[in-house]
């Protein structure tokens, strides 16, 4: 594959600062966790039947002309799928078009050709990236742990597990805190000059949560965080007044790293495995999560647990369709049905989800909320409980990997050669152009379509 150039690189890495990103090797007792074999379950995956719309309560009209939306010249979107009483009735999928490999090639440094061959044409089989929409599919894992009886409850203490938070002030975070991204603790992001994770030292880079993705150790640091200084301005809080409060909403993507750290010291398991065991075989979903470089932590390299699980749309829409059935169903009955309530319930951000208007009544008023995931460059799984409908748009993905085909992230700012990223479109492939999609009006169309 023919690289890009280093101006193309450095754009990547000023953009990628994103919404997006667990073991720790700072923990003094991490060699001490045990880990416990894989338990191995009954699958029992989501199969949906493919139905005209019409079946559904639904005009085909409708939907073509909502997805004609979601696919327009611009959008480089790749997939979308819908979902709506429990099953398929429509789906599509594409490659780049030639104006949009036109697009990126104005800004970036290859031609047309070279985008035209990375992002070609796409299929249901075709893997896209989660980005922070990760963060849902972590957060559900704490609540299958919850359930399961390894976490006691997301009232307790973080510290419990996160023991390096239990003789200082942090020892008064929940598990909700984090949830909620309410910790305390401030942003982190990649200093560049030194090579660390740092607090970030403006309200810019810390608004999509850090750009911890560059650093090859990406949960040392944040287990390290101290809790920001209550009632005082900082830098990286922008809020009213600027003055931050301990429990005020501040997005973390370290809060998250910390979120699978915890699930893999009370379980045993990384994300990833514990994911498989517990939740991907239950609804027939075949997804991997990248890890950070290093080779210490768990099974070399921590899971990033805020980013960066590829997967398939339809496998995407199977979790949103697995919070509409109300969990995971065994043999025998449901579960983690306790927790699925929560977040149908959320009234705003919380538990690692999004509250997002599905149908704007005017510039400030929203005639009706649904709960989503959200991740950078526009990856949405949209769940309607009221209306038994999931709706997925995900954008053109390829991931590069120079360095490893395991899905390690490594991000060189001074040679693409040493690199491997998720390279979405049009974000996270650096380009300055963005994507003319709206994620608001592509729901707000769909349920249109309902007659």
């Amino acid at each position: 594959m023919k690289l890009l150039l280093k101006k193309t690189l450095i754009i990547i890495f000023s953009l990628l600062i994103v919404s997006c990103g667990s073991g720790s090797a700072s923990s003094p007792d991490i060699e001490n966790i045990p880990v416990t074999p894989p338990q191995t379950y009954p699958a029992h995956p989501l199969i949906w039947d493919v139905v005209t719309p019409e079946s559904v309560g639904m005009s085909s009209s409708g939907l073509e002309q909502a997805f004609d939306y979601s696919f327009q010249d611009g959008s480089f979107t790749q997939a979308a799928v819908v979902i709506k009483d429990n099953k398929l009735v429509y789906e599509r999928y594409r490659g780049m078009t030639d104006n949009e490999a036109n697009i990126l090639a104005s800004t970036l440094s290859e031609n047309s050709d070279f985008y035209k061959s990375l992002y070609a044409q796409r299929d249901q089989n075709s893997y896209i990236s989660s980005w922070s929409t990760a963060k849902s599919f972590t957060s559900f894992l704490i609540g299958i742990a919850v359930e399961s009886g390894s976490i006691n409850s997301i009232e307790d203490s973080a510290s419990d597990y996160i023991t390096e938070w239990s003789s200082d002030e942090r020892s008064s975070i929940t598990i909700k805190n984090l949830l909620d991204m309410r910790s305390g603790l401030p942003p982190a992001c990649y200093n560049f000059e030194t090579g660390e994770i740092e607090v970030c030292l403006n309200a810019n880079d810390s608004s999509s949560g850090g750009n911890i993705i560059y650093a090859d150790d990406q949960l040392t640091k944040c287990i390290d965080r101290e809790l920001a200084a209550e009632g005082v301005p900082h830098p990286w809080y922008e809020s009213g007044t600027s003055i931050f409060s301990r429990g005020a909403f501040q997005y973390s993507n370290c809060d998250t790293m910390v979120l699978g750290e915890i699930i893999f010291r009370a379980t045993g398991q990384d994300v990833q495995t514990y994911a498989e065991y517990n939740l991907f075989s239950k609804i027939g979903i075949d997804a991997s999560w990248w890890r950070d470089f290093t080779s210490s932590g768990q099974s070399n390299g921590n899971y990033l647990a805020y980013c960066c699980l590829d997967s398939t749309a339809r496998d995407f829409a199977k979790f949103g369709h697995m919070l509409l059935l109300g969990g995971v169903w065994d043999s025998t009955n449901q579960k983690y049905s306790s927790y699925v309530d929560l977040i149908k319930n959320l009234e705003s951000y919380g538990l690692q989800f999004w509250k997002i208007c599905a149908k704007p009544q005017s510039q400030s008023n929203c005639e009706k909320w649904i709960v989503s995931t959200v991740g950078f460059d526009g990856q949405f799984i949209m769940i309607d409980f009221e209306r038994n409908m999931v709706v997925v748009r995900a954008s053109l993905y390829a991931p590069i990997q120079n360095l490893s085909q395991d899905r390690k992230m490594k991000l060189n700012t001074i040679n693409l050669s040493q690199s491997n990223w998720i390279a979405t479109v049009p974000g996270g492939l650096g380009s300055s152009s963005s994507s003319n999609f709206n994620a608001s009006q592509f729901f707000s169309l769909v349920e249109n379509a309902i007659e």
